[in-house]
């Protein structure tokens, strides 16, 4: 079953999460422009690592960076390791 992964916009600041009910997991980005966009953090819940989480919060935000015409700054380590192994995602990553 796949997670339930919701989109949270305030200002220039931005994050897709998902609520475990016992705490929330969430992949935080700030806005730049419109076509440039910084991921900050990737914070998993405890219980929950390893389990794909936070990979399922990237490729959402990779989706949305193609639908919308944006490109990624990987501040986040976890990011930036997952871009690295991905080749396939280097069209959505401003390095």
């Amino acid at each position: 079953m796949s997670p339930d992964i919701q989109h949270e916009v305030t200002g220039s600041k931005g994050r897709y999460l998902i609520d475990h009910g016992n705490g929330v997991s969430e992949l935080t980005y700030s806005i730049l422009s419109p076509t440039q966009v910084i991921a900050d953090h990737t914070a998993i819940t405890p219980g929950h690592e390893g389990q794909g989480v936070g990979l399922a919060l990237l490729k959402v935000f990779i989706e949305d960076a193609r639908t919308h015409g944006f490109k990624i700054v990987p501040l986040c380590p976890f990011v930036n390791a997952q871009r690295r192994k991905h080749p396939e995602w280097a069209d959505v990553f401003a390095v």
